[in-house]
């Protein structure tokens, strides 16, 4: 029988087969070559190291390569691109992170959807910022910051990292939400960051905690809150923004893994299942705390649902701090 006397129903069921089949067969094809981690960070950062740390768990429960490719680019945009434009078969992940919510409220145009591009895997993990000042500051908590800034607008300064980023975000949404007249120091990196707080030029930083610690631990910075809705288990004894006079904010970074958009349920499932397995063990863990992450995993639909709300939040932000769309 030619192909095309096939009738419609007959022709339905085979569809129907030839597409169970492929999602069987895809994991089973995918091992035969080595997955691609495209990591859109330079080597050595929180993202970098997270995506390592877990790539290699992953590999040893696959079976199976994983290498890291980093493409670092402002906003993540480069390696975000790659990703979106590779093949669904499960071959090439993204280290999804905060920076893909920032980009997508930042630029004006961006090569690719940062929702619908993408098949969400799962969160990996979440890391918190803080307010650091100098050990010899005379500011001591949060409250006692927001009751000077409010006795003195527009005298208190926040240094963060380059405009845009999420440490600026971060600070541009605290003043917001507390209704302070502050200012707002743009640094290159960190290291400049921790530089104008020693030498006094700034009273406050926003950062990243884990490149701190060393600084706290060292008795050169102390840490007066962290942003997160929970203390940092290393740092028992600072407390959070919310329990410090604001309890509204609420700020952490994030770590994810994502597929091409398209990429077949079942390669989704067996990818999310191996980073899951990788992220309940201890040496993962261990490494992780140790760079200030909470190791967290998750479904898919959650991290669409965390990557939608990112987006919203960063946006606002963005508008309200009347930064220039790129």
């Amino acid at each position: 029988m030619h192909a095309l006397d096939v009738d419609p129903g007959r022709r339905g069921v085979l569809a129907a087969c030839a597409q169970a089949a492929l999602l069987v067969a895809l994991p089973a094809a995918a091992q035969s070559r080595a997955i691609t981690l495209v990591v859109p960070f330079a080597p050595g950062g929180i993202a970098d190291l997270t995506a390592r740390a877990v790539a290699k768990e992953m590999s040893a429960s696959l079976q199976q390569p994983i290498v890291v490719d980093n493409k670092p680019s402002a906003g993540a945009i480069v390696g975000s691109q790659q990703v979106a434009r590779a093949a669904p078969d499960g071959s090439t992940l993204l280290l999804m992170s905060n920076a893909n919510a920032v980009s997508a409220g930042l630029f004006r145009k961006l090569p690719f959807d940062a929702v619908n591009d993408f098949a969400p895997i799962t969160t990996l993990g979440f890391f918190d910022l803080a307010l650091f000042v100098a050990a010899d500051s005379p500011l001591k908590t949060v409250a006692h910051l927001l009751a000077r800034v409010r006795a003195q607008p527009g005298k208190l300064t926040i240094g963060t990292i380059a405009a845009g980023s999420t440490q600026h975000l971060a600070a541009e949404y605290f003043k917001s939400l507390a209704g302070i007249d502050a200012v707002i120091v743009p640094y290159k990196g960190t290291p400049a960051v921790i530089t104008a707080l020693r030498a006094g030029e700034i009273d406050v930083g926003f950062e990243i905690l884990g490149p701190m610690l060393g600084q706290v631990q060292g008795k050169v910075l102390r840490a007066l809150a962290v942003t997160s809705d929970r203390r940092f288990a290393a740092l028992p004894e600072v407390p959070t923004v919310a329990e410090s006079g604001l309890p509204v904010y609420d700020v952490a970074s994030w770590n994810a893994l994502a597929a091409p958009a398209k990429t077949p349920p079942a390669v989704i499932d067996r990818l999310q299942r191996a980073a899951l397995q990788a992220l309940a063990m201890p040496s993962v863990q261990s490494q992780l705390q140790a760079l200030g992450v909470r190791a967290q995993g998750g479904t898919p639909e959650q991290l669409r649902r965390l990557l939608g709300s990112e987006i919203k939040r960063w946006s606002e932000v963005i508008v309200l701090a009347n930064i220039e769309r790129q």
